[in-house]
């Protein structure tokens, strides 16, 4: 693997919209599968917590290229597809967790829904209180309940969807440009939580392979 792929690399919103809305292909390769297996199983297996935190700083190191790579095609109703959507999540908030504390904060103060409360983040939320649920919930997948941190993921997505529909109808009115992306954002993130909760189910019954 050549230098550049230590180099963090930025995602910006356009990026992420691709790679969450984008086409899984019908076959996946069994290298996705077997080295996001492998990864679990030794995290889930050890008692040595700095080799947890590596494993939740990698992309903070490595960039997401060598993820992205391996598990990015991954379907997402799989483990490696799981896996590679909490890292996207995580490292997109860790780029702007000014902004994406907003939009949680903004679906927290909107929705009815017990999900602020599934997530785990503190109220009201900021640029710390989110990173560290980020980073909180990739852990939980390593040390936790898998399937906990996997709905946890999940009603975090729903929350964000909604902060991101809520400033899309104010935006309406004078930014339509603005609006229009801050929907089509709301859309994936809805999407990222039907994934990550089929997921948590698929977990519980012993099928997420």
């Amino acid at each position: 693997m050549t230098d550049e792929f230590h180099k963090p690399t930025q995602y910006s919103n356009e990026k992420f919209d691709e790679f969450v809305g984008g086409e899984d292909p019908a076959q996946i390769m069994r290298l996705a599968h077997d080295t996001a297996a492998a990864l679990v199983n030794r995290a889930r297996g050890t008692d040595d917590e700095a080799v947890i935190d590596r494993l939740v700083a990698y992309t903070d190191e490595h960039g997401l290229d060598a993820v992205a790579e391996l598990w990015g095609r991954s379907s997402p109703r799989s483990l490696p597809g799981a896996l590679w959507r909490i890292y996207l999540v995580r490292l997109l908030i860790r780029q702007d967790p000014a902004g994406t504390s907003y939009l949680f904060q903004r679906g927290a103060d909107v929705l009815t829904t017990i999900d602020t409360l599934v997530a785990g983040a503190p109220l009201p939320t900021g640029p710390d209180e989110i990173t560290a649920l980020a980073d909180e919930i990739l852990r939980g997948l390593f040390r936790g309940d898998f399937a906990v941190a996997l709905d946890r993921a999940a009603a975090f997505s729903r929350v964000v969807a909604a902060g991101c529909s809520s400033i899309a109808d104010d935006a309406d009115v004078t930014n339509s440009e603005r609006g229009s992306e801050l929907t089509t954002r709301a859309l994936r993130f809805t999407q990222l939580a039907e994934e990550f909760t089929a997921c948590a189910r698929m977990y519980r019954a012993g099928t997420l392979e």
